[in-house]
């Protein structure tokens, strides 16, 4: 009977170390980030691409957790970071581009939070932005693209009318021209982000105007995608590598953003103490926040090899975009001989250039 009560009172001492040494080992998050986005994670785009970023944070960071709200309207953004900090979060990422200045008030409230926006322009001391140099590279889908057209017509399919969002046409085009001289790239406007509707419209209206290679600026490609390849035509995708499951035939390539390298070095600032506010960062293929996407099997491997050169061109800063004379629609030089404009000025974009079809808004 001793015996057996020795050793019920050893399994009890046992178990009592284990239970106080799983409270003990138990720890504190690292660091809690906020990711706060307009649309779904999951929209093969824009918000995915976020998402993904976190998700490759938490693999490079033990201990980091992330709240994350998806759908959020403009009106409920300032109350959504509130609720985010008050869970812990001491890194927000408000991701959409609205966000800016809500997120701005936020930031003002709460000086030990530190707050990363993409896509915008202001900073403070706990306030930065950054996105990829997504104009200046756009050039190498429209290498791509003007290799591909048969009907020397692409098609860009945009959302809202953004200064940004222009460059990224502008750009494309230069790149379709550089190899076709005789391209026109056809753009259309939304005046939404995501309007499956309207974005399906649009891509008919393009196909019935002949274009046979389509990219686009918008949060979610599907709509897009799917009624480009249901029209028979090939698809450029932008910023996530989950555009390409919707087109299976038509798939060309991709200007893919990769923000998990940048969020990851930001996110351990934040946890050592050395994270700086009063940034606007920009990156692009030489500093990994861009790559190239998979080639779809209707690439001919000359065309492959020709983007990935010019693509080796952009990381050996060999390649200059918008380096004048350029000329707009009208054929009036908006860009001297010699003049080039750079990633201070991609913001600034009202116009469209010498080829292209549509109107700058």
């Amino acid at each position: 009977m001793k015996a057996r009560k020795t050793i019920a009172l050893a399994m009890l001492v046992a178990f009592a170390v284990m239970l106080v040494g799983g409270l003990l080992i138990a720890q504190d998050p690292s660091l809690i980030i906020g990711l706060m986005l307009p649309g779904p994670k999951s929209d093969a785009g824009y918000n995915q691409t976020f998402y993904d970023a976190v998700l490759e944070v938490q693999e490079n960071i033990p201990g980091v957790e992330v709240i994350v709200a998806e759908w959020v309207a403009d009106a409920d953004a300032e109350s959504t970071m509130e609720t985010m900090i008050q869970q812990g979060a001491e890194l927000i990422l408000p991701c959409g581009f609205a966000f800016q200045y809500p997120a701005l008030a936020v930031a003002e409230r709460h000086p030990d939070v530190k707050f990363m926006h993409p896509g915008g322009w202001e900073s403070t001391g706990n306030f930065i932005n950054f996105f990829a140099t997504t104009q200046l590279h756009f050039y190498l889908m429209g290498v791509a693209a003007g290799m591909m057209t048969e009907t020397d017509k692409i098609g860009f399919i945009a959302g809202m009318p953004l200064g940004y969002m222009y460059g990224n046409a502008n750009g494309f085009h230069l790149g379709a021209r550089a190899v076709n001289p005789d391209v026109e790239t056809h753009l259309l406007m939304t005046f939404a982000w995501y309007d499956p509707t309207k974005e399906v419209a649009a891509v008919q209206a393009l196909l019935d105007q002949g274009c046979d290679v389509f990219t686009y600026h918008l949060d979610s490609p599907a709509a897009v995608i799917q009624a480009v390849e249901a029209g028979g035509a090939y698809t450029i995708g932008f910023m996530s590598s989950g555009a390409q499951e919707y087109a299976p035939n038509g798939w060309i390539t991709g200007l893919l953003t990769s923000w998990g390298g940048y969020i990851t070095e930001n996110a351990q600032a934040v946890i050592d103490g050395t994270w700086q506010g009063y940034r606007w960062d920009r990156q692009g293929l030489a500093e990994g926040m861009l790559e190239i996407g998979p080639f779809g099997d209707a690439v001919p491997d000359r065309v492959r090899q020709f983007v990935l050169a010019v693509a080796e061109g952009y990381r050996a800063g060999l390649i200059d975009t918008f380096i004048g004379p350029i000329a707009d629609q009208d054929g009036l030089i908006r860009i001297p001989e010699g003049e080039f404009w750079g990633n201070d000025l991609m913001g600034d974009w009202d116009f469209l250039l010498e080829g292209m079809v549509g109107e700058a808004q």
